[in-house]
């Protein structure tokens, strides 16, 4: 039968389905009296029951760095107080979100970064993103221009970016890019300034039209700060800068906002979502306040300020963050008196860095998706999905389309665009949106408490708070309770890192002094520069369009001596797991040694297996050459063995019964034959066995409450790995 005939006959079948039920006016009802509904006390006890013992608390009960717990079980009784009955999306405090029809007219903007460091490869990488479906220009430009540096001055440019240092380079990036069609989204750092003035510049040489340039171009002075300790610029200097920049964009570029209050900071430090949160809301309040101080209206401060939020591994907890802050900021808004338009907050999203890996980088690929799920879910307006080797390198053609198609495929396969509100009237998300919109409200209030969030960074409370909570995180890291796959929980021990790809510097730098030389050599811009005034942003678009660069303007503009205040330094979650890792490879390539763990399997393959595979996953972690086998009969056999392997430690594995009959005779054998080596004993000694075991000779224990990184670290250490 040919592939169309098959066809053909499926079609009639399905026909005939759907006949016959359309022609059965009523369904039989299916009675279900024979399942009588259990209790919460039936239910509960029949779980003690599986749990053998183990308490129920403990283990159905799910403790978060928000110091919110989750239950495991939510009820419409005790939820019905906080239903959304009466509210609809688009209205009210917006926590349903803030239009009413969700995404179903406006999809969720997809904005993939462009990273290139070469203007022309970062211009082509643009309009190449748009044809395979982005719909916003997401410009990254390096460290060195955000910091608005001449790129021949700098010693590493395109780090995280493109380098951009004149009017020509903005003029080669924007080249044919339909800026009237599709949003322009940049971060710039201190200042939005010199590079607004670079882009409008550049825009209305090629033949723009200014007013409808949209999206954001956007500086975040106090996340910097934060960020490096320090600044080019005291705040109050760049608050007015801000100010100048947003009264000139209400007036001649409405739909671009000037001020991008990123969380990643905060993020990046480790900080729970609470602090995230929070401390991002204070950065936004404070934006305002200066504003509104230089004269702007609270309705024109706040159409110029963008939210963007980092997503977290908590898939639910990210969820109702998103759904919290937006009726956070209207009531913020709404204090200040800002009208209903105002009050609506715009939100970005993008995976939180602090929760990606270097090691098996393509289960990145897996965090991005249920990072990107939940920031839909929770109702952002664009997102910016990282690429999976984002912490290893810039992404390349593969990387980005996996990263691009994520977005497209909830939008156009998964029908992400059809429900408004998809997580409203649920009994979990809707409680814990109350529990974290309580807490974020809370701890906002305590930086207000401490004259705002500048003051409280002075003073070092935000930094101290986010310390706090890294510290627990990467304690959970070391202890496994926080399970990193690939890093401290199931290593691939045949993985090969994936190229790094580093860029020549001495290639970019010829490359972009060329280009930068070339255009200047017909520049005099120096009339135009000694007229830029920090208040009159026309000004410095005269200078740019005169072709100063944007360290001239910068210059102009005027720097100044800050106060140093204490930094939140990025991390990752994996790092000091990753720095184990590297440090056997590396010890590994140098002297072709390794640590090598002998397993005392005892009995037959049941009595050790179980044990013997978590050693084995517990100490590979750090690159270790664990030597297993079959078992063994005797100690005797056993202990010869190990003495044969040449071990530097070595691990009993059996059976809780069988180990205080082994013990005692195996593990003075061992340390007999291997002087050197240290003795674990895999699993828990009873507290009456615990001196009997060391009198014996067991060094330590592995087991899933030891802390894995300070025994691969010890054994590293006692190997000579420095």
């Amino acid at each position: 039968m040919s592939t169309d005939t098959q066809n053909a006959s499926a079609e009639l079948d399905l026909q005939a389905i759907i006949k016959r039920a359309e022609a059965q006016e009523n369904f039989p009802e299916v009675p279900l009296d024979e399942f009588t509904p259990p209790t919460y006390d039936e239910w509960k006890q029949a779980c003690i029951e599986l749990l053998k013992g183990a308490p129920f608390e403990k283990k159905l009960f799910t403790k978060t760095y928000e110091g919110i717990t989750f239950d495991p079980m939510y009820f419409h009784a005790d939820t019905e107080p906080i239903q959304p009955a009466m509210s609809f999306p688009g209205l009210g405090d917006y926590l349903r979100g803030v239009e009413a029809n969700g995404y179903v007219n406006a999809p969720w903007g997809i904005a993939q970064a462009c990273d290139e460091t070469l203007p022309e490869e970062n211009n082509e990488l643009l309009k190449h993103e748009i044809d395979k479906g982005s719909t916003i220009y997401n410009v990254k430009v390096d460290c060195a221009t955000r910091k608005a540096k001449d790129a021949r001055e700098c010693e590493h440019i395109g780090r995280h970016g493109c380098s951009v240092t004149t009017l020509g380079d903005v003029e080669t990036l924007l080249n044919g890019l339909k800026l009237d069609q599709y949003p322009l989204y940049v971060y710039a750092g201190e200042s939005s300034l010199p590079l607004i003035a670079l882009i409008v510049a550049a825009v209305k040489k090629q033949g723009g039209d200014v007013s409808k340039l949209k999206g954001v171009i956007g500086a975040n002075p106090i996340a910097e700060y934060v960020g490096n300790g320090t600044l080019g610029q005291n705040l109050d200097k760049l608050f007015d800068e801000a100010a100048a920049v947003a009264k000139w964009t209400v007036k001649n570029a409405p739909a671009v906002k000037t001020i991008f209050v990123k969380s990643n900071v905060f993020s990046n430090g480790g900080a729970n979502d609470v602090q995230e949160v929070a401390y991002t809301l204070a950065t936004g309040v404070a934006y305002l306040r200066a504003l509104l101080e230089r004269g702007l209206t609270i309705d024109e401060a706040a159409s110029q300020i963008m939210f963007g939020f980092s997503m977290g591994a908590n898939f639910f907890m990210q969820i109702a963050k998103l759904r919290a802050v937006r009726p956070i900021w209207a009531q913020i808004v709404k204090a200040f008196g800002g009208n209903e338009e105002s009050q609506k907050i715009h939100v970005h999203g993008r995976p939180a860095k602090f929760f990606k890996t270097v090691y098996d980088p393509y289960v990145n690929m897996l965090r991005d998706t249920t990072e990107l799920f939940s920031g839909v879910v929770g109702g952002v307006d664009s997102f910016e999905n990282s690429t999976f080797d984002e912490p290893v390198r810039k992404g390349d053609e593969f990387s980005r389309r996996i990263a691009r198609n994520m977005q497209i495929i909830l939008q156009e396969e998964f029908g992400l665009l059809q429900p408004i509100d998809p997580a409203g009237g649920s009994w979990a998300v809707e409680t814990l949106t109350k529990q974290i919109k309580e807490k974020i409200w809370a701890e906002f209030q305590t930086v207000e408490s401490k004259g705002g969030i500048v003051a409280a960074l002075k003073e070092g409370y935000p930094q101290d708070q986010i310390a706090t909570i890294l510290a627990a995180r990467f304690k959970a890291a070391e202890t496994r309770k926080d399970r990193i796959v690939g890093n401290n929980m199931y290593p691939n021990m045949t993985e090969e890192r994936i190229d790094a790809r580093p860029e020549s510097q001495a290639e970019n730098m010829k490359a972009r002094k060329s280009a930068i030389e070339s255009f200047l050599a017909n520049v005099d811009a120096k009339d135009a520069v000694a007229k830029i005034s920090a208040d009159n942003v026309d000004s410095v678009i005269d200078a740019a369009q005169a072709g100063a660069t944007i360290a001239e303007i910068r210059k102009a503009l005027g720097t100044g001596e800050v106060d140093e205040i204490k930094s939140i330094e990025a991390h990752r979650w994996s790092e000091r797991f990753e720095a184990l890792r590297e440090k056997t490879e590396k010890f590994k390539a140098a002297h072709n040694d390794n640590v090598k763990i002998f397993l005392a399997n005892m009995g037959p393959i049941p009595q050790h297996k179980a044990r013997a595979d978590f050693t084995t996953g517990f100490l590979q972690v750090g690159a270790f050459q664990v030597l297993g086998n079959n078992g063994f009969a005797t100690v005797d056999e056993a202990a010869q063995a190990a003495k044969d392997s040449g071990a530097d430690a070595v691990v009993i594995c059996s059976t809780d019964p069988t180990y205080p009959e082994i013990v005692p005779a195996l593990a003075p054998k061992l340390h007999e034959v291997l002087p050197n080596a240290t003795v674990y004993l895999a699993g828990t000694a009873p507290a009456e066995l615990v001196e009997t075991y060391k009198q014996a000779g067991i060094d330590d224990y592995i087991n899933v409450r030891a802390n894995c990184y300070k025994v691969i670290q010890a054994l590293q250490q006692k190997k000579g790995m420095n």
